[in-house]
């Protein structure tokens, strides 16, 4: 691809640039400060970047929907069809919640994101102790089944293509999911949406884990075999490397740890004795896109091509769906400031097209007001009009990769690939991911990640307009989002009602086989689906498995 005696003319002149132009720019190097991102930019590209990273265009990049997928999983990307329009939500309880689903669906929202609050995610009903203060305060609460009714009432499944940001009650969730289509009579072999269901990177980066990794890996590997079998358009898990970039990690390590954790669950998929090819289709994940526009755009791109190779070097992956690395994108909220919070309405677009330029299949925007509260009806609807705009005003949707061959571009993906690389064997010299977990080396790499970044905040080195730099006194005018008092109470009084009304000796009976089904080693999708349809709550039946598996202890980082 590239002529040798036309690369050295090009080094030379390079070269003699440099020389020239050594006073005009007397210092080389990112104008941030050291970038967090880890990967840090030379300021001019040329084609002796890629010739000297023994760039290949027809191995490293080929084409759009084909092996190694860098330019996209799809031949036609979005001139077939624009990426699926996300918005996360889940507030109060879930009559609320359903009224802001429906209010987003009828402007033009294409798939839903639930929320659920803390109780939930950590397998509490609302009325237990530890719940108090915190039910329907950053997500919708699920108890039971009837929850779910309302949250979902007048959404027909089939078109509602939810996405559940729920880890380790995720089998519990996924069984409420598998109840009410059959309650709404769809065909499980019809029903579309996804569980995330990443425990792994609860125990890294956001600590709403339950059990220990061993069974926490059993319940993953659960849901994976349930599925293959029974949910061929669900997908099982949505690894999801956006929560470690939250925690404050570095773009690579965002890549290398999200990917570990996956190799993690492929293997213990293998293990149990299925096929790769019969579920790895289905594997999804979840990704920050942050407002560096063009190193956001590059990383999708490079775990494109690093997924694509590890399932087929590693796992022998036949199928070309096997191998195409399918995720979504948010906007990296973290990133967002309390200080003129209008400001962010500019970082989420940037966000957004990043996201769209590396080539993504669905995207959540946050709104601008998130820095200070979940958002208004006025926030998430104008967050959703700037993907809107995005996709029919702004051309970023004519051409499959438009960034393809760009110097800069095409070298950040392939030092993001080969950084990531590099970490994830780290990580395997280690004994794997659970090993790294358990040992607390993992969670220390992100802690000191986060404490770099924030240290160029305070220092000056790192601009963050509105924060650092360009700072205004005025105070804050923005309506925002109020929490309503009787939530919890509301809820309780749902929950003592339906206690009092449904079958008490059906509850007690699948609960009995529940724990029974536990203390085996059968898949337990088929004894969490019986007590689901018997109104058993969440708390109930992860009480259940909290016997049996007992809870984790976190390893201590400082």
């Amino acid at each position: 691809m590239f002529d040798k005696e036309k690369l050295d003319d090009i080094r030379q002149a390079r070269q003699a640039w440099e020389t020239r132009q050594a006073k005009a720019f007397p210092k080389v190097g990112d104008p941030r400060g050291r970038d967090a991102m880890a990967v840090e930019p030379r300021g001019v590209y040329t084609p002796a970047h890629l010739a000297d990273g023994g760039f290949d265009y027809l191995r490293d990049l080929g084409f759009p929907g084909e092996f190694p997928f860098t330019r996209g999983i799809y031949p036609s990307m979005y001139r077939g069809r624009v990426w699926t329009m996300r918005q996360y939500a889940g507030f109060a309880t879930a009559s609320e919640t359903n009224q802001r689903f429906r209010y987003m669906i009828e402007r033009g929202m294409g798939g839903i994101n639930v929320a659920f609050d803390l109780p939930t995610q950590h397998g509490y009903d609302s009325d237990h102790l530890l719940a108090r203060g915190e039910v329907g305060k950053v997500g919708v609460p699920i108890d039971s089944l009837r929850d779910f009714e309302i949250l979902f009432d007048q959404i027909p499944l089939e078109q509602a293509s939810a996405a559940n940001a729920i880890n380790a009650p995720a089998a519990v969730i996924l069984a409420m999911y598998v109840a009410l289509a059959e309650r709404q009579g769809l065909p499980l072999e019809r029903l579309t949406g996804s569980t995330q269901n990443d425990i792994l990177k609860e125990f890294i980066a956001r600590g709403t884990y339950i059990f220990p990794p061993a069974p926490s890996l059993r319940l993953v590997t659960d849901v994976i075999e349930y599925c293959a079998t029974h949910l061929p358009r669900w997908n099982f898990i949505n690894v999801c490397g956006y929560h470690m970039r939250e925690a404050g990690s570095t773009l690579v390590q965002e890549v290398a740890f999200a990917l570990a954790d996956a190799i993690t669950y492929v293997q213990a998929a293998v293990d149990r004795g299925i096929p790769v090819d019969r579920f790895a289709p289905r594997f999804a994940f979840n990704f920050t896109a942050g407002t560096d526009l063009f190193q956001e755009a590059a990383k999708f791109r490079a775990m494109r091509r690093l997924w694509a190779r590890i399932m087929r070097e590693r796992f022998g992956a036949t199928l070309p769906g096997s191998c195409a690395f399918r995720t979504g994108a948010g906007s990296g909220a973290s990133q967002l400031t309390a200080q003129q919070p209008e400001n962010n309405i500019v970082r989420v677009t940037l966000n957004s097209l990043a996201a769209i330029l590396g080539g993504a299949q669905s995207l959540h925007t946050a709104a601008y007001d998130e820095a200070l509260a979940l958002p208004t009806e006025h926030s998430v609807k104008l967050a959703l009009r700037t993907q809107q705009i995005l996709a029919h005003e702004a051309g970023v949707a004519d051409v499959v990769d438009p960034l393809a061959g760009s110097y800069y571009v095409e070298s950040l993906t392939n030092e993001i690939e080969e950084s990531a690389r590099l970490l994830i064997a780290d990580v395997e010299r280690m004994g794997g991911m659970v090993a790294a977990i358990e040992s607390g080396w993992v969670q220390q790499q992100i802690a000191d990640a986060a404490w770099d970044y924030q240290r160029q905040v305070e220092e000056g080195g790192r601009v963050i307009v509105g924060v650092n730099e360009y700072v205004e006194d005025e105070p804050v005018r923005v309506e925002i989002h109020r929490h309503l008092e009787d939530v919890a109470a509301r809820q309780s009084a749902a929950l003592a009602t339906l206690r009092a009304t449904r079958d008490a000796s059906a509850v007690a009976a699948t609960l009995g086989r529940l724990r029974a089904a536990a203390s085996g080693d059968v898949n337990l999708m088929p004894a969490l689906i019986e007590s689901v349809k018997a109104y058993t709550t969440i708390g109930e039946m992860c009480g259940v498995l909290r016997e049996v598996f007992g809870e984790y202890r976190v390893t201590q980082i400082y």
